[in-house]
């Protein structure tokens, strides 16, 4: 008798891997009632990760989103399951023991069967109260292996860290394989490995298909005894995402295993719909690069799942960069050039900060500090002068120990800035704070919401959450989604546009303005007509003249401007007197805070940057007198 094999949609992955945004929740109902006729899955992934987060980023309720979603699947026994990253829950960022344990709570409530967790350094320490209070919600506790491929992670690590998960409470295994790096026969044998020593396990195989391997990993992954394979399915298959449904069914059938047939009609309403959400809004957030496989990210190994925002991330780069070196008369850089050098920078500095699995968030952590070193170079500066706080909590053991050895140049680094190394347990830095988000709320006059779903949500996304009651997210979203609609109208008629001679701006070049019963004379400039208005659309801390003999301190990169990273923190003054190395604010970017010093010393003249708003590399944060 062939051995019965089941599958899982990552429908959640498919679109997080692809961009930036999942769809809206009218949306996910009108796809639940084909994926289900399909008749082929046993397991959908539903929410977590950034699902909540981004429903949040768009003005939208997430946790209606979650109850609406998961609704339809369980009325038909398909097992609905999440994604969360342990001591980080559903965010970037550590959170209290008394916040994740109401999360698994709520999300139990809201319909989500499977809880797979994983830690991004593979830490069962990180691990251990994620199974626990799955298990005390009633969901099903699955730890998530987080592969990648280096001298230490290798298949006996991972068979022995399997054994360290079920210890400590772990239902099921998943081998997940989010850069799809893990090489197919190595995978074969993990997941062999695990099961003779735990044949009563459920094993679930998640490979994401960036540089090729996933299919072939799919096949040994069943054939080394997994119960479950994770799919893709079209229009957001292969590329960054997933191996296909399709292809992935035809192979292990041919391989002999038993799997249910796939109602080719539903099918085929399931990927129109999802087409259909792509050209209302959601491809204007997919970078045409992700939908293609690449080979070359077998060496960097970034995860498909961070592919998304990392495209969006270098398109702001490569802008700010390119207005550094125009300024500057230098040759100005591609995007593809720019992703190129960050792969190679990547190689350069993942064995020196350790050897972290390149998974959420420590993928990230690596990405930015290879790309900011990539930047810096390019600016002349050194190595590891722009390392955020998120890193290097990471690298002190904040967060866990490191599977290998930190690089010299790291250790240097940090005893020059008399950095101190900890080695308790992380959650423990992570005192519990739900009271806190209680009290702020009652104070708001907002509801705790349905089981306490609310109050869990304003906890985690703290200021997502605040974002999204004011309307200020909804507001931003909208704002930036008509803005992209344009820009891909403008691309549209670019041919046509070229076609039609330049007019001159008309309008005077000169005003006399009275304000105050003064008059002023005003030379107008409107700029260059093939600039795309880009001179109209400076920020004024970039265009800041400094004023005489004031020294101006710049943004090294760009992102949201913060005086403090909140807290009992104390932002800079007017007056305060600020030394070569003091830290000066922060700028928020790629999800990450980096800690801003200053180059310089003097005395704070004029603060130019305002907390909470966009600030350009290059534009002025502060003068010194």
């Amino acid at each position: 008798m062939s051995k019965e094999i089941k599958l899982c949609l990552v429908y959640r992955d498919m679109w997080q891997s692809s961009g930036k945004y999942m769809p809206r929740l009218d949306q996910l109902l009108q796809v639940a009632e084909p994926i289900i006729e399909m008749g082929c899955f046993s397991r959908v992934e539903t929410n977590g990760g950034g699902f909540e987060q981004i429903s949040l980023l768009y003005g939208e309720n997430p946790n209606k989103a979650v109850r609406g979603w998961t609704t339809p699947f369980n009325k038909v026994g398909i097992q609905t399951q999440m994604l969360e990253r342990g001591l980080n829950g559903i965010r970037m960022s550590p959170v209290a023991a008394d916040i994740r344990q109401l999360m698994f709570k709520v999300k139990q409530k809201q319909g989500t069967n499977i809880a797979r967790s994983f830690d991004g350094l593979n830490n069962p320490q990180n691990l251990a109260l994620s199974f626990q209070y799955a298990r005390e919600a009633g969901m099903i506790a699955q730890g998530a292996l987080s592969i990648t491929h280096s001298p230490v992670h290798t298949v006996e690590y991972y068979i022995n860290l399997a054994d360290a998960y079920i210890d400590l409470g772990a239902e099921e295994i998943c081998i997940k394989d989010m850069a799809g790096i893990g090489r197919p026969a190595s995978i074969g044998r993990m997941v062999k490995g695990i099961k003779d020593r735990h044949p009563n396990i459920i094993v679930q195989y998640h490979g994401h298909s960036t540089p090729g391997f996933s299919i072939a990993s799919s096949l040994e992954a069943a054939r080394g005894g997994a119960d479950y394979v994770d799919v893709g399915m079209e229009p957001l298959s292969w590329g960054t995402g997933h191996a296909d449904l399709l292809s992935v069914h035809e192979m292990l059938k041919d391989a002999g295993f038993s799997l249910p047939d796939i109602n080719t009609e539903a099918y085929m309403a399931a990927r129109a719909l999802s087409q259909s959400f792509i050209d209302d809004f959601l491809g204007y957030y997919i970078n045409k690069q992700n939908r293609f496989m690449n080979s070359l990210l077998i060496g960097p190994g970034l995860p498909g799942g961070m592919m998304g925002s990392l495209m969006a991330d270098l398109e702001k780069n490569v802008a700010s960069l390119n207005r550094w070196l125009k300024k500057r008369n230098q040759p100005e850089m591609g995007q593809q050039d720019l992703l190129l050098k960050l792969f190679d920078e990547v190689k350069h500095a993942w064995p020196r900060l350790g050897y972290p699995p390149l998974v959420t968030p420590y993928s990230q952590y690596v990405k930015n500090v290879s790309l900011m070193n990539v930047i810096q170079l390019i600016k002349g500066q050194e190595r590891w002068s722009m390392i955020d706080e998120n890193t290097w909590n990471m690298i002190l053991g904040k967060a866990g120990k490191l599977p290998g050895e930190l690089g010299e140049e790291i250790l240097a680094l940090a005893k020059a800035e008399d950095r101190t190394f900890y080695e308790g347990n992380p959650q423990d830095l992570y005192p519990n704070e739900l009271d806190s988000f209680r009290q702020k709320m009652q104070e708001q006059g907002w509801e705790f919401g349905l089981d306490e779903e609310e109050l869990m949500e304003y906890a985690m996304h703290p200021r997502q959450y605040e974002d999204y009651k004011s309307g200020k997210a909804k507001e931003a979203f909208n704002k930036d989604l008509a803005k992209r609609k344009a820009a891909a109208a403008g691309a549209d008629n670019a041919s046509t546009a070229a076609a039609v001679p330049t007019v001159a701006t008309a309008g005077p070049k000169n005003l006399t303005i009275t304000v105050d019963g003064t008059a002023y004379k005003v030379a107008i400039d409107y700029g260059d007509p093939d600039a795309s208005g880009e001179a109209a659309s400076s920020p004024a801390s970039e265009v800041a003249q400094p004023p005489t003999s004031q020294t101006p301190i710049t943004a090294p990169l760009e992102g949201t401007f913060l005086l403090t990273k909140g807290g009992g923190e104390v932002g800079i003054k007017v007056g305060d007197q600020i030394n070569e190395g003091d830290t000066i604010g922060y700028i928020e970017s790629m999800k990450v805070i980096n800690a801003i010093t200053s180059d310089k010393a003097g005395k704070v003249a004029e603060i130019i940057a305002q907390h909470g708003e966009e600030i350009e590399e290059d534009g002025v944060i502060i003068y010194l007198s």
